[in-house]
């Protein structure tokens, strides 16, 4: 039996427009067409659902004009140890 995939919260995309300078390369190598280029050659994003946090725009901006921010699912960030699936915390508060 199949469970359900669990929705995913989008990442955060921050176009600073005072910085691009429409040169188009963060549309050009976003994968999924979550970001597109307006008629003024401004780069936006044309839908959230679809970027995948890859960072590949903010990557290749010369400009520094974007910037992809990851959501966090849980308060504790937690990773797999290897042993019998157990998990631990790397929340460094605590």
């Amino acid at each position: 039996m199949k469970e359900g995939k669990k929705k995913r919260k989008p990442a955060k995309i921050d176009i600073f427009g005072v910085w691009c300078k429409s040169c188009g390369i963060c549309a050009a190598f976003c994968p999924t067409g979550a970001l597109g280029i307006n008629e003024s050659g401004q780069p936006i994003v044309k839908d959230l659902e679809k970027c995948t946090g890859c960072g590949l725009c903010e990557i290749r901006c010369p400009d520094f004009a974007i910037s992809v921010d990851h959501p966090v699912e849980d308060k504790a960030v937690t990773e797999e140890s290897g042993e019998e699936g157990k998990k631990r915390s790397l929340d460094a508060g605590k």
